[in-house]
């Protein structure tokens, strides 16, 4: 339940189209541009004030059109469809992701707060699993973007 609340947006976005499109805004920008500030916003409780200011506008660009939002949902719509039976079928074969992992969550993050993500990415690989999480919220390189590229940095040295 807990993670339903906070990731409402799974449930909704993969519904059939064009309702969940035509609710974020594909005909109207504004709705388009609220949605999606909310968010940005709103995981990890930061406001928007971590996204500077070309970044956010390059957001509002790529997001807020029709093409965009039915791009996204078709991506939603997907997880819970081809994807799932995809990763039902290389479980039952027992297959793995084969290469090194390098894991990052945000601690202030619904992933933090309801899972385990090392014993998750390790349950999932036959690699080397490391990582750890950066004080951030579900938008790590957008909050925190220098630790962000000293793990990527180390990780690939």
């Amino acid at each position: 339940m807990a993670f339903a609340k906070a990731y409402y947006h799974w449930f909704h976005m993969l519904q059939p189209a064009p309702l969940p499109e035509i609710m974020m805004g594909a005909n109207h920008l504004e709705t388009a541009r609220a949605y999606l500030h909310a968010k940005l916003g709103g995981w990890g409780g930061t406001g928007l004030n971590y996204i500077e200011p070309q970044a956010l506008d390059e957001y509002e660009r790529a997001f807020c059109n029709a093409e965009a939002l039915h791009t996204a949902c078709e991506d939603y719509r997907a997880s819970a469809g081809i994807d799932l039976e995809q990763d039902r079928e290389s479980r039952a074969q027992g297959l793995r992701v084969a290469c090194d992992m390098l894991v990052l969550w945000g601690e202030r993050g619904v992933v933090n707060q309801l899972f385990d993500p090392m014993a998750l990415w390790q349950d999932q690989c036959s690699g080397l699993v490391t990582g750890h999480g950066i004080a951030a919220g579900h938008f790590i390189p957008e909050e925190q973007p220098e630790l962000t590229a000293q793990a990527l940095q180390q990780f690939f040295i």
